[in-house]
């Protein structure tokens, strides 16, 4: 493929960046071969030119296709380099929040610098036994596969933990241990996970500490083995450490730390047993304060102390072991401390008085005068002689240091050394996984002696690991037998070989330690003549002498030669040693007990030796013990087959989930990720099946291209579209490309799609114009139709209309002339009517006229005379005021002096006061009146003048028509006729006015009153509405409480609820510890016979016969049962239990239980019963409140009188039982002297005796005269009895209420007061005390009163039973004229038919009638044959119990001689089959041998009759039963329940097995309820079926231990069902294609889905559909309940949907929308299987919606804000962790698509911040929902079952 083809237009390529590292770009022009530079444009649209190399001609890396971006494997990306891997592990790391990446055979680990929820149990759970490439790369997929490879290949494995300080490799090392100790658990008690994981605490306290870079920095590297057994049980472990960095005991740097120990111990100083260390804070010691920051931000040292010490604990170091550990570590604090003062020059001394040496000698036990000594001293020695020389002070304190670093170092050693004693095993090491935590490539500024060792080490698993990436390259080319060159790849043996060598960096190093005088500088000096012009690797800085350049594998680091003699040598003075061997301290003398051996452990790198020259020379250099431990370390790794984590910094600030390119280039560089890039990309790095590449090229092929050999069509697609045979091999299963090559093959899948839309888009967009054309043509052609239409009938209506309008015209002319006619005629007639008119009304007017004149002469002649008399009254008048104004002047004067006086004025002002109010008021009602007056009045003038105006109107009228009149002079007389016709009309109207005004003021009064009837009305319903609203709101009160009430019902439902999940689960616990504990016991035995370390543990849950309860057990449970009073022991068991309590520990442990099952028992019965109450009384609240107000107090007398007859019912059941005694105490007198007596020979002389007739003593029998008797006694006993309950029960009324009256002293002296005023009123005094003395009378009411509301009870009882009578005689009524009606009906159709027609009917119709008679009398006859038997079962039990009396009796008695007794005649019993089986005692084992241990589900008890062993059980039960052996019936009970536990547990992993004993258990238990006589379960059955119940024994605490089991059998049965549904639900819901070729997958990477486990069967979703009707056809077959079913596929398809889901949520791969496409088809025919099964509410299509909703995520639009919220509303079943990872992991499979927005989920975020959820990711996979077994009546008579003979059940005999 040319370059012209890739570097085309809009190619995008990467160009280096000083900043970035890379920068994207794209090209806005086409390459040409020759071009000197490239067109580019960057993101922000800078547009530049890329000068081209002309040399090497090299063109910038190009860039991948967007979708494969953000893959989990680095190696599938198409182009291979580094701003690849950068890019992608950016998109991951920084947008998708992920941290773990593939590349290849490595994990790439980003720290992401906060806590990430991805390593609980649920996630551990979820890659447990997955394959590498199935799930997303995570931590826990490396440690899966690394178990699963020493399990399957039996070679033992390696985790390589590699990266820089601070990238966090203690944390992904501490998960991996954290995996496999979860995963493979532990084969004993001994919890050996937990121990492997308390190591990590005590390292990391002592040898992890705070650096620039990192808060928990480990300054070691350790290698960790952890061993496994035969069973891959984790047995034990070791640790080997390396190179512990020494020198941070004495000294740190800015911003660092000391170890965590030192200032742990400083948090916990105030703690009283670290008093007599003497701490103080951690800023008080020089050791622990040079930092400058001893706090860690979030970390408490305190509790990381606690944490701390508990480890040790949990790894078997003692208290007094910790606290001498502890006391070294604080005399290091204190050593530290010491102050050395200098002397001179050359001398150096300690004063006396130094707080601190005092404080570090008394802890570590040695002489204060030797220690300060030889601190500032040291000893020489020659051959001759040997002397002390001071020390300078720099020389003390460089020796005091070293003291505490091997100090340090020794106890650090020996800590190791005693964790490795701790997690020892002593079974035999089968395998081990080693977990090498181990420092990264580093390179400082000063890079130092402890660099350099660290980067030696990496050279070596660097070159280990390009062998181990070059030989699996190598053997996959083999394996798949392609040719294949020998690859180039960096090979770092010249700088190992310059390093390790002879005469190489070390050995010279080695060489001038050994040298008197050898320095630093003199060792710089050698290396530069030996190495600098041999070596290219070595070099040395232009501007130093005293360092030196060596090129590693990653880069260039330059080494500071100072200390690098002093740290190799690691030297200390010998005789400060000896002076701490002299202490008493043991742990001190420990530490130093190794001191002379010539080898050590491999963490020490200061061993002593003694002044002994010889010794001396066996003394190794630091770097020579760990050369040789890095050799071992590699022989180690070599042996086992190694997995790579590389871990990464992404920057040095520490934020999380923000990337410095520079940086993480960096160490891709170091940590060898680039390498394998590299070496992948130098051969064939993509690699794909022929199945893939046919699926995901199928678009490149053509229909006859496909032939159905996939290879050779895969092989011709190659060479049609790939012309150079080098870009690509076809092996036997792959097809291998270089790099590149894909990105080519998508880029042509990408242009054959870009066409084919084209193609689609032009056929769609032809189709919508041609359609929009004919379209247009229609509606043209609609439209001409629908106007030419319209036209014609426009013409059509014209030609109407025209027709019409002459019609008219003609009729119209008509009727004008006739109404001209009319007119003449009616004007004539008027105007005669007129003339006579006028005519009439002058006479009238003439003789009005003289009736006025009279009229006037009267009232004048009247006015006169009343004038005269006015006159004289004037006159008469004015003299009688001329004398009284006289008389009125004198009384003035008296007056006026009298008006003077004050008051006088003041008495006429009040009454002038009085009078102007008085006035005023008048005034104002004056007023009033006068604006009414005036109103009136103006309502009056408007009428007169509207009717003035209309009758000017009227004369104008006249005055025209007065004109007409004169016009025509013959009109005039008419005219005048016609006004004075009008004046009499206007007169009639004024009359009519006036009385219309008087009806008016009529209706007015009326309406009034009508008004005030309505507002009386009103206010009545005003108050009628009160009183509603007032019943209302107690109506509401009411349904308040009701519902108060219902929500208390359901309260308590979920409460039982919950009870019922959480007894199930303790219920299953129990059972698993009861395994544990069976299994542990039988364990113990293997072991004492065989002597062997133990088995491997197996997975049933179910425990053995032995642990069960043995039969007395079971009896002494059973005899609590029939005795509820029993007593209990002191400890709150029944004496049964206390003597079960006294045997073995089996039957000890079992009732234990037992009382604990019976106490949850008893719990969940009264929940029940509490709820059953509740309901009922909810269904009767409805009832009462109609009735509650009306007869609230008759309610309660009612009330009280029912509880008093409830009472003396008792009381007169216990009496009524006394004399029955007592009778038949009689009637077995009469007995006795009835059979002692002779009524023969009494009776009848002459009869003869019998001289050898035998007495017998048997019990009289059916007929005889005792039997008579006792009939007769018995039936007037009854009849008896029936009239004095009645008696006693009116009679005792009465005596029950005085004790109430006691009580109500005050209603009684009422009543006493009442009395007495009633006689007062009356008169009479009768004596009332006398008659009333003890409330005789009240009583007497009181009784009466009762006696009234019993009699009017019990008349309403009477009347409702006589209603009921008569109801049913109306019934019989009806059917019987029904009858007749079709009698009759009958006969009138069959009149019509034909006579042999008619003859059939009658015969038809006589036999249907005859039938329906017979089912009648059979009915009768059962009913009639059932009360025989009952009536003969009660005989027989009454003569069993004369017959117990008898003998009883007889016992008694002392006769002295034998009496003769009358022969008694003996009758047959009458044989009928009871449906019971009768068995030996000692025959359970026989039975449940062959009816339960050997019998075998398939092949022979599926030609049974279904739950045949539960009823042969239970018929076998019925005959223990019957004969009233309590101790039968619980060994049986026993023995069966432990005999399906066996089977259970033994074959516990077949489903058929299963599934056949749950449906017996349920039956058995279903048999138990159906025949127990209750009536909740007796309802359905049969008078037969009755007849069967059990009599004798209550076994309703059995039944629950049933239900037990059968919840046991159910839960293993859901634990079938899961193992056989988990290895097809991800294949066939997630990865399995059902739509091949249509949107393919994507390219992946070097990690297949089938790189473990190469021969995995294919499942598909039509393999779990078969597994599905397969279990239900066996669920069927067995003759499981309907109920039970729908429960287990409902479990089934949770199953199915957890799985599904979690792994979708777990892999990036499966998040795309063709998958969402995928899991919506299959969900659909999962709901097709229900519908088919007719299981469609079994609530198991409510368990998928989380799966639907995860699907229909997928597949909706991700863009806007609307989009969001649609989503939040949709994805109602998904937690909001399960919606943004989903969303986040969404992954365009094709180029089409589009990635999720970052702040698309942000807003998903924000709308979902107040939802309450749980915070876990995934799903409970192993969550199994209660279960509840519904009861299910069998119509199966028990008297019909037959037993097959192939059972082998001769032994029982039917009863």
């Amino acid at each position: 493929m040319a370059a012209s083809e890739l570097y085309s237009k809009y190619a995008r390529v990467w160009l280096p960046d000083a900043v970035e590292a890379w920068k994207p770009a794209e090209l806005t022009k086409d390459y040409t071969p020759g071009d000197r530079a490239l067109c580019l444009q960057l993101e922000d649209g800078t547009n530049l030119e890329h000068k081209i190399d002309p040399q090497t001609n090299s063109l910038p890396p190009l860039r991948n296709p967007d979708i494969l971006v953000g893959e989990n494997d680095l190696t599938a990306l198409s182009y291979l380099h580094e701003p690849a891997v950068l890019h992608n592990l950016k998109v991951r790391f920084v947008e998708s929040k992920i941290i773990y990446t593939y590349s290849g055979i490595v994990l790439v680990a980003i720290n992401p610098y906060e806590s990430i929820p991805i390593y609980d149990h649920d996630i551990i759970n979820a890659y447990s036994g997955q394959n590498m490439g199935d799930m997303d790369p995570h931590i826990f997929a490396v440690a899966e596969e690394a178990y699963k490879q020493m399990a399957r290949d039996q070679r033992n494995q390696s985790i390589i933990v590699s990266g820089e300080s601070g990238a966090g490799k203690t944390v992904s090392a501490k998960y991996a241990m954290r995996y496999f100790a979860t995963v493979s658990g532990s084969s004993s008690e001994a919890n050996v996970e937990d121990r492997v994981l308390a190591s990590s605490p005590i390292m990391e306290a002592i040898g992890n500490a705070k650096t620039t870079r990192n808060d928990n920095s480990s300054r070691f590297g350790k290698y960790i083995e952890i061993g496994f057994d035969k069973n891959y049980h984790i047995i034990g472990a070791n640790m080997r450490t390396y190179l512990l960095e020494k020198s941070r005991v004495v000294f740190q740097a800015t911003e660092e730390r000391n170890y965590h120990i030192f200032y742990q111990l400083c948090a916990s100083s105030h703690l009283p047993e670290f008093k007599p260390l003497q701490l103080g804070n951690a800023d008080d010691f020089h050791c622990t304060n040079q930092g400058g920051n001893p706090v860690i931000e979030g970390v408490d040292d305190a509790k990381e102390m606690c944490s701390t010490r508990k480890a040790f604990s949990l790894l078997g170091i003692n208290e007094t072991y910790q606290m001498d550990l502890f006391q070294i570590l604080a005399a290091l604090l204190h050593l530290g401390n010491v102050e050395v003062e200098e002397r001179s020059a050359d001398s150096s001394t300690i004063l006396p008085d130094n707080s601190h040496l005092t404080v570090f000698c008394e802890l570590m036990g040695v002489a204060y005068q030797d220690m300060s000594h030889w601190l500032c001293h040291r000893k020489l020695k020659t051959a001759t002689e040997t002397y002390v020389k001071p020390l300078s002070k720099v020389h003390a304190v460089n020796a005091r240091d070293a003291l505490a670093k091997h100090i340090y170092a020794k106890l650090f050693s020996w800590i190791v050394d005693h964790i490795n004693e701790a997690l020892r095993s002593a079974v035999k090491q089968h395998s081990f996984i080693g977990v090498l935590d181990i420092y990264g490539f580093e390179t400082f500024h000063i890079n130092s002696f402890e660099q350099f060792c660290i980067n030696y080490a990496n050279e070596k698993l660097q070159q280990q690991f390009n062998m181990h990436v070059f030989k699996l390259e190598q053997e996959e080319y083999m394996k798949e037998e392609i040719p294949w060159t020998l690859i180039d790849f960096y090979d770092n043996h010249p700088c190992i070989n310059l390093i390790e060598a002879k005469m190489g960096v070390l050995d010279l190093l080695d060489e001038e330690c050994k040298m008197p005088k050898g320095s630093d500088d003199t060792w710089a000096q050698k290396l530069y003549n030996t190495f600098l012009k041999k070596s290219d690797l070595f070099d040395k800085p232009r501007m130093s002498n005293k360092a030196f350049i060596i090129l590693h594998f990653a880069d260039k680091v330059e080494y500071q030669c100072e200390g690098f003699l002093e740290k190799n040598k690691d030297t200390v003075n010998e005789e400060q040693i000896i002076v701490l061997k002299l202490s008493k301290f043991e742990l001190l003398l420990e530490l130093f007990s190794d001191e002379e051996k010539p080898a050590g452990s491999l963490t020490s790198r200061s061993k002593m030796t003694r002044p002994v020259q010889a010794q001396r020379d066996h003394k190794k250099s630091v770097g020579t013990q760990f050369r040789n431990s890095l050799h071992l370390l590699m022989e180690t790794l070599n042996g086992t087959t190694p997995h790579y984590v590389r871990c990464i910094k992404p920057n040095d600030l520490k934020s999380p989930f923000m990337m410095d390119p520079m940086r993480a280039v960096q160490q891709l560089r170091a940590c060898g990720v680039l390498e394998t890039i590299r070496i992948s990309a130098a051969g064939f790095p993509s690699r794909w099946t022929y199945q893939e590449f046919f699926n995901r090229y199928r678009v490149l092929m053509k229909l006859k291209d496909i032939l159905s050999d996939r290879k050779q069509t895969c092989r011709n697609v190659l060479e049609k579209w790939v012309q150079d045979q080098d870009k690509y091999q076809f092996g036997k299963s792959k097809i291998f490309f270089r790099a590149g090559q894909v990105a080519y093959l998508e880029k042509l899948r990408s242009d054959k799609l870009k066409k084919a839309c084209v193609r689609i888009q032009k056929t769609i967009r032809c189709w919508l114009t041609r359609k929009r054309y004919l379209r247009m043509r229609q509606a043209a052609i609609t439209i001409q139709k629908n106007t030419r239409g319209y036209q014609a009938r426009c013409l059509v209506a014209f030609l109407r209309r025209t027709r019409a309008a002459v019609i008219i015209q003609k009729n119209q002319r008509m009727l004008v002339a006739r109404r001209r006619y009319q007119q003449q005629r009616s004007a004539s007639i008027t105007m005669q009517r007129l003339l006579r008119a006028y005519q009439a009304r002058q006479t009238y007017r003439k003789l009005l006229y003289e009736h006025k004149v009279l009229t006037i002469q009267r009232w004048v002649r009247g006015w006169l005379a009343r004038r005269r008399c006015r006159r004289s009254l004037r006159a008469v008048v004015y003299l009688q005021s001329c004398v009284r104004r006289m008389v009125a002047r004198r009384e003035l004067r008296k007056l006026r002096v009298e008006a003077r006086s004050v008051e006088h004025f003041k008495k006429l002002n009040v009454g002038m006061e009085n009078k102007i109010m008085q006035l005023q008021r008048k005034v104002d009602e004056q007023h009033k009146e006068n604006r009414e007056l005036s109103e009136r009045l103006r309502t009056v003038e408007r009428s007169r003048a509207a009717e003035g105006e209309r009758l000017g109107g009227e004369v104008e009228r006249l005055r025209v028509a007065e004109e007409e009149s004169r016009v025509k002079a013959d009109g005039v007389p008419s005219l005048l006729e016609q006004l004075s016709f009008l004046r009499q009309e206007l007169e009639t109207t004024r009359e009519e006015k006036e009385a219309i005004r008087e009806e008016a003021r009529t209706y007015r009064v009326d309406t009034e009153k009508v008004v005030s009837e309505l507002n009386e009305n009103n206010r009545s319903l005003i108050t009628e509405k009160d009183d509603m609203n007032q019943l209302i709101q107690e109506q509401r009160q009411q349904i308040a409480e009701s519902k108060a009430q219902a929500k208390v019902g359901t309260q308590l439902e979920s409460d039982i609820r919950e009870e019922r999940d959480h007894y199930q689960s303790l219920l299953s616990e129990y059972t698993r510890l009861k395994e544990r504990h069976a299994d542990l016991k039988e364990e113990m035995t293997i072991s004492v016979i065989t002597n062997k370390p133990g088995r491997r543990r197996t997975d049933s849950n179910y425990s053995s016969n032995e642990s069960e309860g043995t039969p007395s057990s079971a009896e002494g449970r059973h005899s609590s049962v029939k005795t509820p009073s029993s007593t209990r022991s002191s400890s709150g068991f029944t004496e049964s239990e206390t003597r079960s309590l006294r045997g073995d520990d089996a039957p000890h442990q079992d009732a234990v239980d037992m009382s604990v099952l019976l106490k949850l028992q008893r719990r969940v019965t009264e929940l029940e019963q509490d709820k059953q109450t509740l309901q009922r009384h909810l269904d009767k609240r409805d009832e009462a409140q109609q009735d509650q107000v009306k007869n609230a107090e008759k309610q309660r007398t009612a009330g009280r009188a029912e509880l008093d007859l409830e009472a003396l019912k008792r009381q007169e059941l216990e009496s009524e039982n006394k004399r029955l005694k007592t009778n038949l105490t009689e009637l077995r007198q009469s007995l006795a002297t009835v059979s002692n007596t002779n009524p023969g020979a009494k009776t009848n002389p002459g009869a003869k005796t019998n001289p050898g007739a035998k007495t017998s003593t048997s019990s009289p029998g059916p007929g005889s005269a005792p039997y008579n008797v006792i009939l007769e006694q018995l039936n007037s006993s009854n009849e008896e009895l029936e009239v004095r309950k009645e008696e006693v029960l009116l009679l005792r009324s009465h005596m029950v209420r005085q004790e109430v009256l006691k009580h109500n002293k005050e209603a009684y002296g009422e009543m006493h007061k009442m009395i007495g005023e009633t006689k007062e009123a009356d008169g009479s005094t009768p004596d009332y005390h006398k008659m009333n003395e003890d409330g005789e009378l009240w009583l007497a009411y009181d009784g009466l009163k009762e006696t009234n509301s019993l009699l009017v009870s019990q008349l309403q009882v009477q009347d409702r039973r006589h209603e009921e009578e008569v109801e049913e005689l109306r019934e019989e009524v009806l059917r019987v004229r029904e009858e007749n009606r079709q009698q009759q009906q009958f006969l009138s159709q069959s009149l019509l038919l034909p006579q042999e027609a008619r003859i059939e009917a009658s015969l038809h119709h006589e036999i249907t009638r005859l039938t329906s008679d017979n089912l009648d009398l059979m009915e009768q006859q059962e009913k009639q044959d059932k009360m025989i038997r009952k009536l003969k079962k009660q005989l027989k039990v009454y003569v069993k119990r004369v017959e117990e009396y008898e003998a009883g009796g007889q016992m008694e008695r002392v006769a002295p001689g034998p009496e003769p007794r009358s022969p008694v005649g003996i009758t047959r019993k009458e044989r009928d089959f009871q449906g019971m089986l009768e068995y030996r005692r000692g025959d359970e084992s026989k039975l449940l041998k062959s009816l339960v241990v050997e019998l075998k589900p398939r092949g022979v008890a599926v030609n049974f009759l279904p739950g045949l062993p539960a009823y042969i059980l239970f018929m076998c039960l019925r005959h223990a039963d019957y004969s009233n052996d309590d101790q039968r019936v619980s060994v049986l009970l026993n023995s069966t329940i432990n005999s399906i536990k066996g089977v259970i547990k033994r074959r516990g992993d077949d489903f058929e097995t299963v599934s056949f004993w749950l449906a017996n258990t349920c039956r058995f238990l279903h048999c138990l309820k159906q025949y127990s006589g209750e009536e909740a379960f007796i309802k359905n059955n049969t008078p037969r079926q009755n007849e069967h119940c059990l009599c004798n024994f209550d076994l309703s605490e059995y039944r629950q231990v049933l239900s037990d089991l059968a919840i046991q059998n159910y839960q293993q049965l859901v634990r079938c069902m899961e193992e056989a549904l988990q290895p097809m639900i991800v294949p066939g819901m997630l990865e399995h294609e059902n739509f091949q070729g249509v949107l393919g997958s994507k390219p992946t990477g070097l990690r297949k889905r089938t790189s473990s486990c190469p021969g995995e069967a294919v499942y598909t979703v039509d393999s779990i559909l078969q597994q599905l009707s397969l279990f239900h056809a066996t669920l069927i077959q067995h003759d499981v309940d309907p109920e039970l079913i729908k429960q287990g596929v409902r479990q089934q398809f949770y199953i199915i949907c957890s799985v599904t889901l979690n792994n979708l949520l777990l892999r990036k791969d499966m998040c795309s929308w063709s998958k969402g496409l995928q899991i919506r088809y299959n969900v659909w025919q999962l709901e097709e299987w229900l519908e088919e099964k007719g299981l469609p509410d079994c609530g198991a299509k409510e368990m998928l919606e989380p799966l639907i909703q995860a699907a229909q995520l997928l597949q909706v639009k991700k863009k806007t804000e609307e989009d969001a919220q649609a989503l939040c509303t949709m994805c109602s079943a998904l937690t909001t962790l399960q919606i943004v990872k989903v969303l986040t992991l969404y992954t365009p499979v094709i180029e089409f698509e589009e990635r999720v927005s970052i702040s698309f989920i942000r807003t998903i975020q924000a709308l979902l911040e107040g939802r309450v959820e749980s915070p876990l990711l995934l799903m409970d996979t192993k969550k199994i929902f209660s279960v509840t077994f519904p009861f299910t009546h069998s119509p199966l008579a028990l008297e019909t079952i037959q037993i097959p003979s192939s059972l082998n059940l001769g032994f029982l005999t039917r009863v």
